[in-house]
């Protein structure tokens, strides 16, 4: 998957999810997606390579990492709880959108209940598939 491709495809997967939002709070290069005012998803250019910038279990954040040529720390965030997925040839629509939708629900996991728009342990639970 190529680079707008990605942007594409993530975008269109975070505007799906309930309660999400699009803002621009760091300029037109940065679109910010959040649910109830908290950042699941930040879209941009490093050196004119678009990226997604996604949260990500720690753990699970490392196995990525490992697994995908793609998959690096997350850009200008917490090393160890954001991911940053750039376009190649092991990114496909699959992974893009079942990344998007965790980091969504990692963030709704941490809002209290009654702002929840979703119940984050079952929504979106599909299963990513193991190469």
């Amino acid at each position: 998957m190529n680079g707008p491709t990605l942007h594409k495809t993530a975008a269109d997967c975070a505007e799906e999810l309930p309660g999400a939002q699009l803002e621009h709070p760091f300029g037109p290069d940065w679109e910010v997606f959040k649910v109830r005012g908290k950042v699941f998803m930040l879209m941009t250019e490093v050196p004119g390579r678009p990226v997604v910038i996604l949260k990500a279990d720690p753990d699970e954040a490392d196995a990525l990492r490992e697994q995908y040529s793609h998959i690096t720390p997350g850009y200008h965030m917490n090393k160890k709880h954001w991911i940053t997925l750039e376009g190649g040839e092991d990114v496909d629509k699959e992974l893009v959108r079942e990344l998007v939708t965790d980091s969504y629900r990692l963030v709704v996991a941490h809002l209290p209940k009654a702002e929840r728009p979703v119940d984050p342990h079952t929504y979106g639970t599909g299963t990513r598939p193991v190469r």
